[in-house]
């Protein structure tokens, strides 16, 4: 089995200030770069994956150089066994078709195809959650949404999911697949090990990647638009048709009130307590 889980590096909006060019393009050197927050879900459905079915994991995402540090962070998280940047000023600004063109590309171009690609529901930068389903275009392979659950049959080669409908916490349907195919997971995904073979099998493959991900350069491939053989009009900003019309931002809210400090004794501790149960968190 191989499972490919794509990844991207976003700004990390609690530290510094958001900019935008005059062309509405984000000022990426501003803030630091962190793992879009969605991706982790996808992280834990390849890894669920990996350790009831075997395999390999291949961690794949798509930006400068700076990003091998979000591989290298997400290889300790899913475990993987290896990694993949695609990285090219070509690929600069690139909207989520060129983007998605330049994922399905690298796929494709693997030595070994993957049983399944997982992809997170949306990116913190973006917030359009095109990139998975139109990966999955360029692939042509069956794609599943909103994925809540899943289960492998490793006997037919099938994936048996749990699905929200319509992003309907309430409304749930199961639905079933062939492989190869593309998991787009939900923030609701749930990651079952109640065997306690599992659970032994996730810690080993933890303690494995723990010391490979120490060196995670030694297992990253990087690969530029001429190891693609795409042409640099369709990739990047010149192969990206979407026209940013305007940026505005969203103001900081003002603080409703003004904090209280309180010294870390056992009477003030209490009155801590009482304030927060008063606002409904106790």
């Amino acid at each position: 089995m191989h499972y490919v889980v794509m990844t991207k590096g976003v700004p990390d909006f609690r530290e510094g200030q958001v900019e935008f060019d005059e062309d509405g393009h984000l000022k990426r050197g501003n803030t630091p770069t962190v793992m879009n927050p969605n991706d982790r879900f996808a992280l834990r459905a390849a890894l669920q994956m990996k350790v009831k079915h075997g395999g390999n994991v291949t961690l794949m995402g798509m930006g400068p150089p700076g990003y091998d540090k979000v591989l290298g962070e997400g290889m300790r998280d899913v475990y993987a066994d290896d990694l993949l940047l695609l990285s090219d000023r070509e690929f600069a600004a690139a909207d989520t078709w060129a983007t998605s063109m330049t994922l399905a590309t690298a796929i494709k171009e693997m030595d070994d195809t993957p049983d399944v690609v997982f992809a997170g529901f949306k990116t913190a930068d973006g917030e359009t959650g095109h990139t998975g389903p139109q990966t999955n275009w360029c692939l042509e392979w069956p794609l599943l949404t909103h994925v809540v659950s899943m289960a492998y049959d490793e006997d037919g080669g099938s994936i048996r999911a749990k699905r929200l409908v319509e992003g309907d916490p309430d409304e749930i349907e199961t639905v079933e697949t062939t492989t190869p195919a593309v998991v787009v997971t939900d923030p609701e995904f749930d990651t079952s090990y109640r065997k306690a073979s599992y659970r032994l099998k996730r810690k080993r493959l933890r303690e494995e990647t723990q010391e490979r991900a120490e060196e995670f350069e030694d297992h990253m491939t990087t690969w530029d638009h001429q190891d693609l053989n795409l042409d640099p009009e369709y990739v990047g900003l010149d192969g990206s048709p979407t026209i940013v019309s305007g940026v505005d931002p969203i103001p900081k809210a003002p603080s409703e009130r003004e904090p209280t400090f309180m010294e870390p004794d056992e009477e003030e501790m209490e009155q801590v307590v009482e304030e927060i149960a008063a606002y409904g968190g106790g």
